[in-house]
């Protein structure tokens, strides 16, 4: 949640900081503001409650305000209301501190009402004014050492926190402390550069330092310090990102998530690459090998939202190719449930930022019973990534658009490829079967592709969409858990009443729902349930509803059922979520657009939740 930016150096901050806010209001829009220090002049905070256009309108773009040193922040609220007032930057009561944060503060009350007593004064509602004023309190009582001062206020800080401080008597740096929540440290010629997430300052240089758990930095223009809770210095190896600017814009497209959903075919090859050569899957990068694949007897997945439901298709997948059982999970459910895990087993975890904060606990509780566990990851550097056994990087690149589409499709054909290799290690299917299924795999680029150049009849059909209050999305196996996905994109951004059900399940409840015009959209790709799925199709047809299918080539018969069908390509049902989604993903894209909503941000949602 929210978003983070920092610069020193040499240039004009308030623009870089601007610009950089920009590449990460996916992460929060109901406020925003900036802190801009000009030499030994006052800071200058500038803050309002509203999207970022309206903090760029009020300094010109960041032309009106003066200086090369500065933090900005888009919030996502959590404590206190979306207002001026509550927005970032926070300021201690004589200006000594200034920060932004991102996380939640879980004992700020408590620390709140020793403050006061301390005679400090509250302005906001927020859970960072307290951090803030704590820090001051430490930097006065003790060395005035902003080192010093803010590990002294992390001991005393519960919960998870990506912190920017600026000090008064420190012109030019800026100081960063975190706990869970992300945050990228980044270096060029005379330039420093901090941000909660990587699209923020791709612009202006791909190398990259990743502060640890617990850590502090110190920026100066161009150099950057690491401290760890002790104040002692720590050395941090510089990472190359291999995004490039470019891929984090428009790119001519109308908004990121239409990009997004067209950048399926290259971003699905590019991963099946990365460990698939010469008709064999290689995981030496996942450093996982044969012989320990072989001692597995059960998985859990664990995973939250979109990520969720790659794990409920994986299950049906990996259950179907090898003997081991499969359990999905919740990441917020399993990091509160009290049992012992399976020596046995295999906990994967799947986020695409690595630093979903359920995720991350759900990981951490793995291993602290000392389970393997392999982390399905799209960043780089990221929090799962640095602290799972195994790493299986999907190369979705970065993914801006809240409701995500690439990131899914990339771990969903992950997935693919660990099932077949556990398969084949295991030697539970042969080499013919295996190379059948791998080439079914290489085929998924280019038939998504084929789907992509085939929206018009969708955008149609979306229009007799745009006025209904109420969705329903059935299917079985595989196709429930598409149907699932489908269902969550509708709602996310349409702000239609949308539910997935186990097409098996209608009769035990949902049935009773379905009255005239209710819309019940079928995912019918999985062979041998095609006509019981076609059998639940005509009861809710008999009661008023309205059919969409969504199914593979030849099967026509399902338009005397259906009022309106999609066909995807013919693939081997295991792998048919992989097309069979793309349609659902567009609808769901152009009804909001219909409806007139802001698709790349829709109301209430951030991109990474990394708070619980």
């Amino acid at each position: 949640m929210c978003g983070i930016v920092g610069f020193t150096g040499t240039e004009q901050a308030a623009p870089i900081l601007l610009d950089g806010l920009s590449k990460l209001e996916y992460r929060g829009y109901d406020s925003a503001g900036i802190a801009v220090r000009d030499g030994e002049k006052e800071t200058e905070i500038i803050k309002e409650k509203g999207k970022l256009k309206v903090l760029a309108e009020m300094t010109n773009q960041g032309k009106a305000v003066k200086g090369t040193c500065g933090i900005g922040h888009t919030r996502w609220a959590t404590h206190g209301e979306p207002s001026a007032v509550n927005a970032h930057p926070h300021s201690s009561d004589d200006g000594n501190v200034i920060a932004v944060h991102n996380g939640i503060i879980e004992n700020f009350q408590e620390q709140r009402e020793k403050l006061i007593k301390k005679g400090y004064a509250f302005k906001s509602q927020t859970d960072t004014e307290v951090a803030v004023k704590l820090i001051d309190y430490y930097y006065k009582k003790y060395s005035q050492q902003p080192i010093e001062a803010i590990a002294r206020a992390m001991v005393r800080i519960r919960g998870s926190y990506a912190l920017c401080v600026m000090f008064k008597d420190f012109p030019g740096e800026i100081y960063c402390a975190r706990k869970d929540s992300p945050m990228i440290i980044g270096i060029a010629d005379g330039e420093s550069y901090v941000a909660s997430d990587v699209p923020a300052i791709l612009k202006y240089t791909r190398n990259v330092y990743y502060i640890g758990n617990m850590e502090i930095a110190k920026l100066e223009k161009g150099a950057v310090t690491f401290y760890n809770i002790d104040s002692e210095v720590i050395e941090k190896p510089l990472t190359e990102i291999k995004w490039d600017a470019e891929s984090a814009e428009k790119g001519g497209y109308e908004h990121f998530m239409l990009k997004e959903i067209h950048e399926q075919p290259k971003v699905i090859r590019d991963t099946i690459n990365s460990v698939v050569t010469e008709g064999k899957v290689h995981f030496d990068s996942v450093n996982l090998t044969d012989e320990e694949m072989q001692q597995i007897e059960l998985v859990y997945i664990v995973a939250c939202g979109s990520a969720y439901h790659v794990g409920v298709a994986l299950q049906y997948v990996i259950e179907a190719l090898t003997s081991m059982q499969v359990r999905v999970e919740l990441a917020s459910e399993f990091r509160y449930r009290k049992m012992t895990l399976n020596k046995k087993s295999l906990v994967i975890v799947i986020s695409q930022s690595g630093e979903t904060a359920d995720t991350l606990a759900a990981l951490r509780e793995a291993r602290e019973q000392g389970i393997k566990t392999l982390g399905i990851v799209n960043v780089v550097g990221s929090s799962i990534a640095r602290e799972a056994d195994n790493v299986f990087y999907t190369l979705a690149g970065p993914e801006i658009s809240v409701a995500t589409t690439k990131a899914y499709s990339t771990q969903l054909v992950a997935g693919y490829l660990l099932a077949l290799q556990f398969a084949k290690a295991r030697n539970e299917i042969d080499d013919e079967k295996y190379q059948m299924l791998l080439e079914e795999v290489y085929s998924i680029p280019d038939k998504v592709e084929k789907i992509l150049t085939d929206k018009e009849r969708l955008q149609w059909f979306s229009n007799k969409l745009i006025n209904v209050s109420d969705s329903f999305f059935i299917g079985r196996g595989i196709d429930y858990a598409i149907g699932m996905e489908g269902s969550l994109k509708l709602k996310e951004i349409s702000y239609i009443h949308s539910e997935a059900y186990a097409a098996g399940e209608l009769k035990h409840g949902p049935i009773s729902l379905i009255e005239n015009g209710t819309i019940v959209i079928s995912v019918v790709t999985q062979t041998g349930l095609i006509e019981k799925t076609i059998s639940n199709m005509v009861e809710v047809k008999s009661r008023g509803a309205k059919v969409m299918a969504v199914t593979t080539t030849g099967n026509y018969f399902l338009e005397d059922t259906a009022e309106f069908v999609c066909y995807v390509p013919q693939i081997d049902p295991l792998f048919a979520g992989s097309l069979s989604v793309i349609p659902l993903q567009l609808l769901s894209y152009y009804v909001s657009i219909g409806k007139g909503f802001d698709v790349d941000k829709p109301r209430n949602l951030a991109k990474s939740v990394t708070v619980e």
